[in-house]
This record gives structure tokens, sequence and C-alpha cells, in this order.
């Protein structure tokens, strides 16, 4: 269904994000489940949305890999201090030395491969990262495929393929292009609100790792923006942009920093995930919670979809979240009245009712849970 609705467009957008699902509490059916940090127990989640580069509207669920780490033995009680010194040394090697495709790392590549094959070539596919994805292998991989492309956050101060310069000196020594206001989503430390960020853009090409058979440079397009007259107490905002895209003028510099700003899509699926679907409280041997996953990762979609459509466009008619069946079923399960126009906002209302949105709540806003139970 989604490759189906990706089709219908020229470009589109794929997001990528890592999460962890914690299932520590289980303490009988561990096995299958693996550490993720901070002393849980559980899974590790990557997904790959597919966003409208227009709106940001979420068109379905292109790729999802769900993998666990394995468990490290315990060391010797009777460990001495030069004793794991050497393990840990030991380790490190042996995590050096591992083939790229067995790395967590891969994760990225293997998505861009997995799209490619689903796509037609009709239809170019964006890769959007944040700064996890920015490994070499991504734009080594990028220049592999016939109709891929990348946006990453820069996580490291790459050297330039001339006089030894890097990439943060090049781009804060050019004069800035130009300014825009864009709406930046809500992250842990500040509320969803505009930034006014001052932009500089430039082609660069990027030094190839030795590691590499091929040698030849990266090219690629960095957007530089910061962030003007921040209010007190917050963190400016500071993005250095990688893209394969060619930037010509201002308007495709402004679209790139757009692009990214949907990246948030996934961040919000995935919390949507955890809370709506509330995918960690079940407790389940990790074969059956890996297909129970299945289950809510396309509910996930859905609600994701759902709520960015009653935000945006309340009053596009039903069927833009409904097929033909559920409109029906919806319509004779509404506790409230049938109007004579089926709109979004009717159709959100009706399904938080059946999961138990109150009446007498009208001016609370739906939450995600009770659109879950409904839906």
């Amino acid at each position: 269904m989604t490759t189906a609705a990706v089709e219908e467009y020229d470009v589109i957008l794929s997001v990528g994000d890592t999460t962890f699902l914690d299932y520590r509490s289980i303490k009988v059916k561990r096995y299958g489940y693996g550490p993720t940090g901070n002393g849980g127990n559980g899974l590790i989640l990557h997904s790959a949305l597919a966003i409208e580069p227009e709106q940001g509207q979420t068109l379905g669920l292109l790729w999802q890999k769900l993998w666990n780490r394995e468990h490290k033995p315990k060391p010797p009680q009777d460990e001495t201090p030069q004793q794991k010194k050497q393990r840990q040394a030991s380790a490190r090697k042996a995590a050096r030395q591992k083939p790229f495709s067995e790395k967590e790392s891969y994760k990225w590549v293997e998505a861009l491969c997995a799209v490619d094959k689903q796509v037609e070539a009709n239809t170019k596919v964006i890769h959007v990262f944040d700064r996890e994805g920015d490994i070499a292998e991504v734009f080594d991989q990028v220049r592999q495929l016939r109709h891929t492309g990348v946006l990453v956050r820069a996580a490291h101060n790459r050297s330039l393929d001339q006089n030894s310069e890097r990439l943060w000196s090049k781009m804060e020594s050019l004069p800035i292009c130009f300014e825009l206001q864009i709406d930046v989503p809500a992250t842990a430390n500040r509320k969803a609100q505009k930034a006014k960020l001052a932009v500089r853009f430039s082609q660069v090409n990027l030094r190839t790792p030795y590691r590499f058979d091929n040698r030849d440079p990266f090219p690629v397009y960095a957007v530089y923006a910061t962030e003007i007259n921040c209010l007190e107490g917050e963190t400016p905002l500071s993005w250095m942009l990688l893209t394969t895209e060619v930037l010509e003028d201002v308007n495709m510099a402004s679209t790139i920093l757009r692009w990214y700003t949907y990246r948030w899509r996934v961040e919000d699926y995935h919390q949507i995930l955890k809370s709506g679907c509330q995918s960690q409280r079940y407790r389940l041997a990790a074969v059956g919670m890996k297909t129970l996953l299945g289950f809510l990762s396309v509910i996930a979609v859905e609600l994701l979809q759902v709520t960015y459509l009653h935000r945006t466009q309340p009053d596009a008619p039903a069927i833009a979240i409904l097929n033909s069946v559920q409109l029906e079923v919806l319509k004779a399960k509404a506790s409230q009245k049938i109007p004579s126009l089926f709109t979004v906002a009717w159709a959100v209302e009706a399904v938080a009712y059946l999961g138990g949105y109150l009446e007498h709540r009208r001016k609370t806003p739906i939450g995600i849970q009770v659109q879950e139970r409904g839906w």
C-alpha cells in the first residue's frame, strides 16, 4: 500500500531513526531480548517513514528492522584491574575489525538499499537522517544507487578535498546568503516555535576515508543554518546539513531546511508506538512480541497520519484517513449525530468517542491513547 502511494510522486522523503523498546520488567521470558543501555533489556527498532515533500504528511511505512543485542558474558568476579583493561582493549579491537555489514550502523545503508528496491525508478527517494546517519558508507552507497539521495545532519567536522580545510571553518567563512523563518518542532529542550535562521550554503567535496576502494571525494552541498535572536535561556539552533541534492538557488536551500524539519515525524511515530499503542506494556516472549510489534507498527502509522491531518486539514474529507469499509463501520458505531458531510475532524472525534473520550471534555485535546483504543 505504501509503495503504491509513493509512486504517485516524483520525489518523496524517507525519514529514518532508531528507538529502544524496553522490557526490563520481564524476568522469565528473556530469551530474544538484549541490552538497550542504562540497564534496559529489550529490542531495537529502526523505521523509515515515507513523507510527502510539500506538506510533510505521512504516506506510510517504507521499511523497518527489529533486532536485539546479544548479552555479554559477565566478567570473572576475581578479575584484576589489569585484566579488565586488557579485556576492554580486546573488545574495542574486535569491534573495529568487525565487517561493516555486521555493525549496527549498517542499518542506514540497509535502509537505502531496501527502499531503492521497493520504489520504482520514476520516483526519487531522499533519505533524511539525523547525526547518527552521518557515516561515509551512506554517501558511498548513494552514489551507487540510481534514484536515491540523502539529507543528513553533519556529526563530524570532515576534511574537505582541498588544502586540508574543514567543513565548519569553510561554511563559517562564507557570507550569509539569506534569512529564513521556519517552524521548528518541539524537542526535549524547547517548545515548538518559529525560528529565524541565517543561512549559508555551498558545494563541498568531502574527503573519502582511506578504507574505501573508490577514493574519489563525495560531492555534496552543505547548508549551514544558525538561529538569530534566540530567546534568552534557550540554546540557539545550529544545523549543518549535507545533501546530495543540487542547490542551485535560495529556494532549493530553503526546501532542504523544510525537509529536515520533517525528520521529527519519525520521532513522533516512535512516540505514538510507545505511548499511544503502549507497545512496552506487553509481557510476551520475544518471538510473540516481534509479531505483535508488526501489527502495532501499522496502527501507529495510521494514528500518525490521522494526527497530522486533523491538525493541518480538519475539514478535508474523512475518506482521506478512512477507507470505504472503515467509514461505513464508523457511521454505524458513532454515538454522535451523523453529519451531512464527513470530515477528518468528525472522523477523529467519532473514533475518540469509541475509545472513551468524554463529552464534557470537548475542549480537551484528543489524546493518542484514546484514539488508539477507538481505532
